[in-house]
């Protein structure tokens, strides 16, 4: 799991320490891409319409794997 957390760490994948709502996952992964952290949630949310039931399962996960802020 180290590996994980320092891979996602090298590529800018964090979870900042303002911004969060919940996790920071979503504000992390707007960071990453260049989005604003609303936007990138509305853009999880769209996604993840797809596949219904898809954010209980890849939310929590990204929760975990996603290193904090320094």
């Amino acid at each position: 799991m180290t590996a994980v957390r320092n891979n996602f760490r090298r590529q800018g994948l964090v979870r900042p320490r303002d911004s969060r709502v919940i996790a920071g996952v979503c504000a992390g992964l707007g960071r990453r891409f260049g989005l604003g952290p609303w936007a990138a949630r509305v853009l999880f949310v769209l996604v993840l319409m797809v596949l219904p039931g898809s954010q209980l399962i890849v939310y929590p996960i990204l929760w975990i794997l996603m290193p904090n802020e320094y």
